[in-house]
């Protein structure tokens, strides 16, 4: 009798296959096994690229002479360490009884690429080979990844991404290593005070430390620089607010040089003369503006967002954000987390119901339990097709992060980060099923004699959303900040009342001016979240999360590789990052190696460049292009490169 046969990543992945698929057959060594079913897994990469020597022996020793090297058919092995379970796979494939292949490794192009290495590496023929691509790992995603598997055929453009950017990672890794190491090596040990060193480079690697060193040299080098600005207190003495000048066309000092920018001076004495210019004048309320606006939720997580999330609050790597977002989406708790997407697929969308009732009959937390019984106490709706929410457009291999509302079974065994990460997810899923929450805004402007001063309030009057994301104040918190938060928020609210009472067109009085001193600002070090968003966002990093998501386009690596390459760069020493913060800041070694490359091959820090590479990838995976024409730039780049340096030398 036939059989079929499924592979997946893991053994822990395997094993909640077999449950779906009722295997209770023999758990042999390396696959179980039943009447109709055998699965199997990786675990891992199981077969890698060949180092040079394995092509010529002579290729060992690091010389100019063979540069550049680039392979017309490249080789590959199965790694020695997970030799054993790659023949368990090969014995099991090659079997007779064998008619079809399901593969069920991770839903994404690294995941294609290790069982097409596999299955290279076999041969496999005549076997009918089908593609299992799931969300989540419950068992209705299972069993519909595995009824509606489609042909592994239809995945060929994506495996030739895969291959082309493994190809590009050797390529540029070996050949640039190896001639910055025989050119500059001597000059950076000495540096180093080494006796030797190698030059490590990489397409997105180098990138990042450029990141890291530019940022760090634009804070060394930064100046800090006063200046003035004038602020008046207008009103009373016992209902009084206070508005700051700004510069406008009409101004006695519009374009003056006197001025550091719109809002200051340059010099204290100068912010005085023009205070003592404005003495016994008129002050008219000129504009009064009323205004009520409201905010919508976040969007919800991709995995950079989450990384940096728990960067923030929990001072935590991305790979170790990444681990356990995999180890909740093995435990069925979250779908897939290798994700760039932000938003819901419109099937899912319909659907979504089942999440959130899951989580109310499954997720025993009296925090989010409230958050549920108001959604329906309050009738909120639940219909998300025509929200921002959902967008099948921005969507490629896999929607948004979210609870699946199932798996609490294995809720309580989890660690109690694990937990608390689970919790953030939920609430951000949560809340975007809440109202926005609404604020009332009022902007006054004050005139003497065409100078303009500003003054706002805004007060929040509808929590919305925010009841769910707001940050919870700990309990043992002193009742110095407690009393500080209760005074800060009536400041808010009677600074809001004082300026609503105001009318255009009126006097009011002037109590006083005064000059306050501000300084320019260093750009903040990026930590080992924000350097994540940075990479996504092909090297800018932007705080205002509504422009990071319209802007977004190819970044620097994928969601699936980025918390590796900060990782890579930490173990070579190129970087550190603060436990405690997660600060980073490059080593001296690593600004030796940023001054090597910005001498030679300056666009290899350039992020526009990388993420072109990576935009390319993703049009061989679309089929915009064939990957012929991707590894004919990609040569004739690396030759110019290397043609240019080895005659500059």
């Amino acid at each position: 009798m036939a059989k079929k046969m499924l592979i997946t990543e893991k053994p822990s992945v395997a094993m909640e296959f077999a449950k779906v698929l009722k295997i209770n057959g023999t758990k042999k060594n390396g696959y179980l096994e039943s009447n109709e079913w055998i699965v199997t897994w990786c675990v891992g990469h199981l077969v890698t690229m060949s180092y040079p020597e394995k092509y010529d022996e002579n290729l060992k020793m690091w010389r100019l002479d063979t540069l550049p090297f680039m392979p017309k058919e490249y080789k590959y092995e199965v790694i020695p360490g997970v030799q054993k379970q790659f023949d368990i796979i090969k014995g099991l494939i090659q079997r007779e009884d064998i008619d079809s292949i399901y593969v069920a490794t991770d839903s994404g192009r690294e995941g294609e690429y290790i069982f097409r290495l596999v299955e290279q590496q076999i041969g496999i023929k005549k076997k009918n080979r089908k593609r299992v691509w799931i969300d989540s790992q419950t068992e209705e995603e299972i069993k519909r990844g595995i009824d509606e598997a489609k042909d592994l055929a239809e995945y060929d453009s994506l495996s030739d991404s895969a291959y082309l950017r493994a190809k590009e990672d050797y390529l540029i890794g070996i050949n640039f290593s190896r001639l910055l190491s025989i050119i500059y090596g001597k000059r950076v040990a000495k540096e180093l005070d080494e006796d030797r060193i190698s030059i490590s480079v990489g397409r997105v690697m180098t990138c990042v430390l450029g990141m890291v060193v530019s940022r760090e040299r634009e804070i060394r080098n930064f100046v800090k620089v006063p200046y003035y600005r004038v602020v008046g207190e207008f009103g009373n003495e016992n209902s009084s607010f206070k508005a700051e000048w700004k510069v406008n066309e009409k101004s006695a000092m519009f374009e003056s040089p006197q001025l550091y920018n719109e809002f200051g001076f340059k010099k204290e004495n100068d912010a005085k003369k023009f205070i003592l210019s404005l003495k016994e004048k008129k002050a008219i309320i000129s504009e009064v503006k009323k205004n009520k606006s409201k905010e919508n939720a976040p969007l919800l997580f991709n995995l950079a967002e989450i990384q940096n999330e728990c960067t923030k609050r929990f001072k935590i790597k991305p790979d170790e954000t990444l681990n356990i977002i995999q180890n909740l989406y093995e435990n069925k708790l979250v779908t897939y987390p290798r994700t760039d997407a932000r938003v819901l697929s419109t099937a899912i969308a319909k659907v979504i119901s089942k999440n959130l009732n899951g989580i109310a009959k499954g997720f025993k937390d009296e925090e989010i339990q409230g958050y549920i019984n108001k959604m329906s106490t309050e009738k909120y709706k639940t219909d998300l097709t025509k929200t921002k929410y959902v967008n099948d457009s921005k969507i490629t291999d896999h929607y948004a992060i979210i609870p699946t509302g199932q798996g609490y079974e294995n809720y309580d065994k989890l660690p109690d980060l694990q937990k608390k990460i689970y919790k953030v997810i939920v609430k951000r899923f949560l809340a975007i099923f809440y109202p926005p929450a609404e604020y009332n805004k009022i902007s006054v402007t004050v005139n003497i004699d065409n100078e303009q001063f500003l003054a706002s309030g805004k007060v929040c009057i509808n929590l919305g959303y925010l009841e769910v994301l707001k940050e919870r104040k700990n309990k043992n918190v002193d009742n110095v900040d407690k009393e500080q938060e209760k005074q800060d928020k009536i400041a808010d609210n009677s600074n809001l009342e004082i300026l609503n009472s105001l009318k255009k067109g009126a006097e009011i009085s002037v109590i006083n001016f005064e000059t306050k001193i501000s300084e320019t600002s260093p750009p903040t070090r990026y930590n080992s979240g924000s350097i994540i968003l940075a990479m996504e966002n092909a090297g800018k990093l932007i705080e205002e999360e509504e422009l990071r998501e319209q802007i977004k386009g190819a970044g620097i690596g994928t969601s699936a590789t980025r918390a590796e390459i900060i990782k890579k760069l930490e173990r070579i020493s190129y970087i550190g990052i603060n436990t405690k913060t997660q600060v980073i800041t490059p080593t001296k070694k690593g600004e030796a190696i940023y001054d090597v490359v910005n001498m030679s091959m300056p666009d290899m820090l350039n992020p526009k460049l990388t993420a072109s590479w990576e935009k390319g990838l993703d049009m061989v995976a679309k089929k915009e292009i064939n990957s012929d024409e991707f590894m004919n730039k990609l040569e004739g780049y690396i030759n110019s490169k290397i043609n240019k340096l080895v005659v500059r030398w």
